[in-house]
């Protein structure tokens, strides 16, 4: 796990990002935002980070083709998707890319911290299932 931890959030609603960015910052983490799947996937720091939090719906790629090219490439980072129309396809396709979860929107400052922590203390993820 990197020094510090970082997670990048990625939502093509600046509100959403700004509120996911301030509550993940509240929790001890260093945060970097990006406005699209495409932005983020041509940035030069995937190496440092310890988690994405992805919208799935967004203008251009979603956060599941996302998640799929940076399986592709090798990159296996831990995702929280979150979603505001979180479908049981969603749900699906984003448990068969192995992420973490599916969180509706507005997420749950508790979820989100929850998944965190797990995250930080270094062990594997407590399943929480893929609903929330």
């Amino acid at each position: 796990m990197p020094t510090h931890s970082i997670v990048s959030i990625i939502d093509d609603d600046e509100s959403v990002r700004v509120a996911t960015s301030s509550l993940v910052r509240s929790l001890g983490w260093d945060v970097r935002l990006y406005a699209s799947a495409e932005d983020f996937l041509q940035s030069a720091y995937m190496g440092d980070i310890t988690c994405i939090i992805s919208d799935v719906q967004m203008p251009g790629m979603s956060g599941i083709e996302m998640h799929r090219q940076l399986l592709a490439r090798g990159v296996t980072l831990p995702i929280i998707f979150i979603s505001a129309f979180a479908s049981d396809s969603v749900r699906q396709q984003a448990a068969a890319s192995g992420a973490l979860c599916v969180l509706s929107k507005p997420i749950d400052a508790t979820e989100v911290s929850g998944w965190l922590d797990d995250l930080k203390a270094g062990g594997a993820p407590v399943s929480r299932g893929m609903t929330s």
